[in-house]
This record gives C-alpha cells, sequence and structure tokens, in this order.
C-alpha cells in the first residue's frame, strides 16, 4: 500500500481515538448524574404521594362534587398537550422515542376533531413539531437536565390557566417514565381532570374517618388543589425525565467508546499489515535489483 494511503490510515486511527476520549467522557458525566437524579425522585416522592392522598381524600368526602371537577367532559374542543424531551441529542432513542409517541397522540386527537395546543420541554421537542409545520404554543428549555420545582411551577402555570378558564377541556403528558436501570418506557398520561381511581355514584356523603376535616368545602378546595397537584405530577415528570436521559446517555455512550475501540483495532490492523507489504515490497525490489546486479557481473 502506498505511503500516502498509509497517512490516511493514521489520520483515521487519530480521529477515533479522539471522538472516544468524547464518548468516554460523556459516559462518565452521565454515569455520575444518575444517582443524584434517581436521589431526587426518591425525596420527592412522598410530597407527590401526600398531593394524591390529599385529593383522593377531598374527593371521597363529596363525590358528587368532586366528579363536577374531576370528570373528562363529553366532547373535548381543544386538549393542551405537553412532550417533555431533552435540550441534546446523542441519547439512544430517548428523544425520539418521545417524539414519535407526541406525534402520534396529536394525530389522534385532530383525527377525532379537537384542537391542539402544543407545549414542548427541551429544544429537540420544539425543533421537531416546528419542522413538521405543527404550531408549537410555548417551549422550554435550559433546564432538563437538572429542573426545579420553579421550573415545573412556570409550566404547570401555562397549562392551568386555559383549563381553568374552561378554553381547553384537557391537558396530556407525553413522557418517559424511569422505571429501573434497564427499563425506561414512554407514557402518554391525563394531568387535568385530576386522574383519581373509580368515584362511587353520588350519594349522601359519608363522615370521613380519622382527623381529616375539609375548610373550605371540597368543590373549592379541590379547585384551589389543581394547579398545586398539575405542579407536582409535572415536577415527578421532569425528575424521571431527567433520569432516564443520562440513563440513556450512559448507555448510548457506552456503546460509541466500544464501538470506536473496535474500529481502531480494525483500522490498526490493517494499517499493520500494509506497512508489512510495503516492507515486504521494498525488499523483495532490493533483493531484485542485488541479483540483478550479481547477474551483470
Amino acid at each position: 500500500m502506498a505511503g500516502g494511503q498509509e497517512r490516511v490510515l493514521r489520520r483515521r486511527i487519530r480521529s477515533v481515538q479522539s471522538t472516544r476520549k468524547i464518548t468516554k467522557a460523556m459516559e462518565l458525566i452521565a454515569a455520575s448524574q444518575i444517582p443524584r437524579s434517581l436521589a431526587r425522585i426518591i425525596a420527592n416522592r412522598p410530597y407527590r404521594l401526600g398531593m394524591q392522598r390529599i385529593v383522593l381524600d377531598a374527593a371521597l368526602g363529596d363525590p358528587a362534587g368532586a366528579k363536577k371537577l374531576l370528570t373528562l367532559s363529553e366532547k373535548i374542543d381543544t386538549a393542551l398537550v405537553l412532550v417533555i424531551t431533552g435540550d441534546r441529542g446523542l441519547s439512544g432513542p430517548y428523544n425520539n422515542a418521545s417524539l414519535r409517541a407526541g406525534e402520534r397522540l396529536v394525530t389522534k386527537l385532530k383525527s377525532e376533531g379537537t384542537q391542539v395546543q402544543l407545549f414542548c420541554v427541551g429544544k429537540k421537542a420544539a425543533a421537531f413539531f416546528r419542522f413538521r409545520g405543527l404550531d408549537v404554543q410555548e417551549s422550554f428549555a435550559g433546564f432538563v437536565d437538572k429542573p426545579t420545582y420553579a421550573d415545573a411551577q412556570e409550566i404547570a402555570r401555562h397549562l392551568a390557566g386555559p383549563f381553568m378558564s374552561g378554553e381547553a377541556q384537557q391537558v396530556l403528558l407525553v413522557s418517559t417514565r424511569y422505571l429501573s436501570a434497564g427499563s425506561q418506557a414512554v407514557r402518554v398520561e391525563q394531568l387535568l381532570p385530576l386522574v383519581i381511581p373509580e368515584l362511587p355514584e353520588p350519594t349522601e356523603p359519608e363522615p370521613l374517618h380519622g382527623y381529616t376535616e375539609f375548610e373550605p368545602d371540597v368543590k373549592k378546595l379541590l379547585f384551589f388543589l389543581m394547579p398545586r397537584a398539575l405542579e407536582s405530577e409535572i415536577f415527578s415528570a421532569l425528575l424521571e425525565g431527567a433520569a432516564s436521559f443520562h440513563t440513556s446517555q450512559q448507555r448510548a455512550m457506552a456503546a460509541a467508546t466500544d464501538n470506536a475501540d473496535e474500529l481502531g483495532q480494525t483500522l490498526t490492523r490493517v494499517m499493520n499489515r500494509a506497512r508489512q507489504d510495503s516492507i515486504t515490497t521494498e525488499i523483495m525490489e532490493i533483493v531484485g535489483g542485488a541479483e540483478a546486479l550479481r547477474s551483470g557481473k
């Protein structure tokens, strides 16, 4: 093989080695972020469960009043869809799975005659839907890796307003839920009206056991709790999305690092073989020249 081709192989090997350093660094960074994200999910769990329990207790305290606020309308003219993705790529199927699920949901709702207003979390979601000609009502970015409760409050404020005013009849969420280190699943969930276990048919309210007492009445209380419960659910989705993103990125970068190692070894073998061929050819030329000189003498 000519020396020029050998130089090309050397450049490719150096390029692969440089890429491997980047992917390895990203793998280590993502791996370091996973325990922190999981710790935040665990720390948030009591508040989320407490909020769900309060809503359930209030609904059971006055099933007739609760049904008016927690029952999905028969006709949905407008639905708000919140899609949560990442700000960056290089994270395996994390972004693509949420985006495809969100696209299918929007298509389904529109086919049923429902007007859809899109809200996106993460730069990838906003770019994806705008590229497909879909209007994005509001987009949020810059905090997906490390979301705060203030971020969830800001998102909830944009979603709760149209629902409370009656402009929208349903709020849906598309996000990735963290199940385990090896399993993350994209889910479509209803945020508003609040989803609670099946309520009994309206009857005389039964006295509550324990020390639960509602002031003001259940209807006013649920009207106040709706935005708070919405904030809690969005914050939980953001935390699980961050953990899923880091886990997916760690796996993707580990695979990329392994591929870089394998490609580097393959290119090194090819270059060594080419060098051996080149040396063998030169030796044969030298031997042939020596034989020609000896024959001439």
